[in-house]
């Protein structure tokens, strides 16, 4: 199965978070999962998508980013994870702890190892 994961990668915790899970998740699953951060623009994000077995939106926040940018590209994400839904607070002077890594990888991975 091959996945896409579309990242807010924005400038907050929560933000730079979805980055950082997105380099775990590439590590574990080499091969199996594509990544394209949200900025990359709609054509990156369909092309990324395009042929994708699943495609998971990893938001950090309520505003969306890596989802709406993946509806403004005519892709529907498959699955929408959100950090701040998994108890991570958006704080835009925090750092990203490796435990909020570990809680939101855990979500990715759980999601796709089940399809």
């Amino acid at each position: 199965m091959t996945v896409t994961l579309i990242t807010c990668s924005g400038l907050s915790n929560v933000g730079r978070l979805t980055t950082a899970v997105a380099q775990h998740v590439l590590m574990r699953r080499s091969g199996r999962v594509q990544w394209v951060r949200a900025q990359a623009g709609p054509a990156a994000i369909a092309d990324a998508a395009d042929g994708a077995d699943l495609v998971v939106a990893l938001d950090g926040c309520e505003d969306c980013c890596g989802s709406r940018k993946a509806t403004e590209a005519g892709v529907e994400p498959s699955v929408q994870i959100r950090a701040t839904e998994l108890g991570i607070v958006k704080d835009g002077r925090a750092e990203v702890k490796y435990h909020e890594i570990e809680t939101i990888m855990r979500a990715v991975l759980d999601t796709t190892e089940g399809r």
